[in-house]
């Protein structure tokens, strides 16, 4: 069984993200159960059911460390809090307080 951790070692984010949609239209073409799905795509195994499970964990995992060093980019490139926010569909508030956060677990990563 592939878990998170193993997977995100693994796969770049495009790669996983790859992986993440073969399974998912497999899983989405032939669901468990279906007397007759399409011969290109069987229903997923066990072992794929998980393994698409972990690839979403590693897609919110990799994606939301790209967000914050993306948030990162753009203070650094003179962009505002209000405009963080509304990029994020936040508010200034919001994106301040979630990015601070991410930069106190980057410093503190065993609390």
């Amino acid at each position: 069984m592939v878990t998170p951790d193993e997977a995100e070692r693994r796969f770049t984010l495009l790669t996983a993200a790859a992986r993440f949609d073969e399974l998912r239209r497999r899983d989405a073409l032939a669901p468990p159960g279906v007397e007759d799905p399409d011969p290109q795509a069987a229903p997923l195994t066990r072992d794929e059911a998980l393994e698409l499970l972990a690839l979403g964990e590693v897609l919110i995992r990799k994606a939301g460390y790209g967000r914050q060093l993306t948030v990162r980019t753009a203070r650094a490139t003179g962009a505002s809090w209000s405009q963080i926010g509304a990029a994020l569909g936040t508010s200034k508030q919001s994106a301040w307080e979630t990015h601070l956060r991410w930069m106190e677990e980057q410093e503190n990563p065993d609390e």
